[in-house]
């Protein structure tokens, strides 16, 4: 064993660090050690950033976490030098569509692409997401086989992505004509267990609903029951007061989105359950997913267009496909989409606040693949809108996006924190994060279950 300590950078270790640096491809999951070993950790606690950090990675998982002057590297270890990075735990993007690519139009693309959503498009977006520090993310709404086999075949390393969680079809009341394959509408209690039976059969992590203001209390009833008993929680959109007094009447776990059209903050009825569910400790945390940054920037992204101008969305996408979605963009301003969003936008921040005061607890999500919305960009831009539109404090919108998923899904023993024993799903960057969160869009490095894939 030898001891690595931060004033003995001689020649020898300089020669080290620069044999690691230019080592080819993603040999990192090859060596039996990995060290990333000098930079500043924000480690998903919630505590102060820790500088000079080491972390030991063995295969897949953490083995250690400490500093350069308490933790001892072993001989032989890969190093990788993160002087003067920030170190985080992988990032969780809440809310993502893989199925989609941002284009304009959702009847041609739909009408146009479905057959390529499993074999192109949806391993696209895992692949822009994953560079883009994205390691783990949700998926909520897309056909059914395609969910499933783009998410399988991650896990077993056949493409490039995060570790996906996964809704296949929105459950509603009645399927929009045309949407069949990503909607599935119920008819009556009895449809809506089995239609939950059918997606937990097939493997889903979630259970999403929308529109259950337009279905019968029956239905909304069945569907969280038997979600619950399947042991999967349910999500469920929040674009009308009336789906979220019914979200939370029959139990659901998270709501999408702050809704609400043009209304100026949520009515008191709604805040009073709100906070009266949010006081029940026995039926833990209740968690919301806003998606908001589309509805803050609105007004910049039409204005200044070097987003959609920016070729590296185009990035794995297939050349026609990537200029259909370019040719739908060529006057954002027009969107039908978006009409009504500069008048949403100026009563986003109220809503978060009535939200965050109520005790829910937020959770960055991005709605990523909308229209306007890319994959490679979409989560950095979320947590930059958080901190520099909306005033949250660096640290929480952090955690965010990496401890309170992991919580929400039930999965923080393996992920949301860089800590012994859990897997290695680490990104660093360049530059303090906490005082420059926009940092993010440019992630240096990404770890995803001990293997270095950026």
């Amino acid at each position: 064993m030898q001891a690595f300590r931060w004033g003995s950078f001689g020649a020898r270790w300089r020669r080290l660090v620069l044999g690691a640096l230019f080592m080819a491809g993603v040999g990192s999951a090859a060596a039996k050690v990995t060290a990333l070993v000098g930079g500043q950790l924000i480690d998903g606690w919630g505590g102060a950033p820790v500088p000079h950090s080491v972390i030991l990675i063995e295969g897949e998982r953490i083995s250690a976490v400490g500093t350069v002057d308490s933790l001892v590297v072993p001989a032989g270890a890969e190093i990788i030098d993160t002087r003067g990075m920030s170190l985080l735990p992988g990032l969780w993007d809440c809310h993502v569509h893989t199925a989609l690519l941002g284009h304009a139009d959702y009847a041609h693309w739909h009408g146009t692409y479905q057959p390529r959503f499993a074999s192109e498009i949806m391993p696209a977006a895992a692949r822009q997401l994953l560079q883009a520090g994205v390691t783990s993310a949700m998926d909520l709404g897309a056909p059914l086989a395609d969910s499933i086999a783009v998410r399988d075949n991650i896990a077993a390393g056949k493409i490039p992505g995060p570790t996906l969680y996964v809704s296949g079809p929105f459950i509603q009341h009645a399927a929009p004509k045309g949407r069949e394959h990503y909607r599935w509408g119920v008819s009556g209690a009895a449809d809506a267990r089995a239609k939950v039976g059918q997606l937990a059969d097939a493997g889903v992590n979630v259970i999403k609903l929308i529109d259950q203001d337009q279905m019968t209390a029956a239905e909304v009833e069945a569907v969280i029951d038997e979600a619950h008993r399947r042991g999967l929680p349910v999500i469920a959109h929040a674009h009308r007061p009336e789906e979220i007094r019914r979200g939370l009447k029959y139990g659901v776990d998270r709501f999408e989105h702050t809704g609400l059209s043009t209304a100026p903050g949520y009515p008191e009825d709604v805040l009073t359950a709100l906070k009266e569910r949010t006081a029940d400790m026995s039926r833990g945390l209740l968690f919301w997913c806003p998606t908001v940054e589309g509805f803050l920037n609105y007004e910049d992204n039409i204005t200044n267009q070097l987003h959609i101008e920016d070729p590296a969305w185009e990035v794995e996408i297939p050349a026609d496909i990537a200029a259909d979605i370019r040719a739908s963009l060529a006057r954002p301003g027009w969107l039908p989409y978006y009409q009504i969003t500069p008048v949403r936008s100026k009563t986003s921040a109220t809503k978060i606040a009535q939200l965050m005061e109520a005790g829910v607890m937020p959770l960055i999500g991005t709605d990523s693949g909308i229209p306007m919305k890319f994959h490679n960009q979409s989560t950095w831009r979320e947590l930059d809108a958080w901190v520099n539109r909306l005033g949250i404090d660096p640290m929480t919108a952090i955690r965010a996006a990496t401890y309170w998923p992991a919580v929400s899904m039930k999965v923080d023993a393996d992920y949301g924190t860089v800590s012994p024993g859990k897997y290695a799903d680490i990104i660093a960057v360049k530059g303090d994060v906490m005082r420059y969160i926009d940092l993010l869009q440019r992630v240096d490095i990404v770890v995803k279950h001990g293997r270095r894939v950026k």
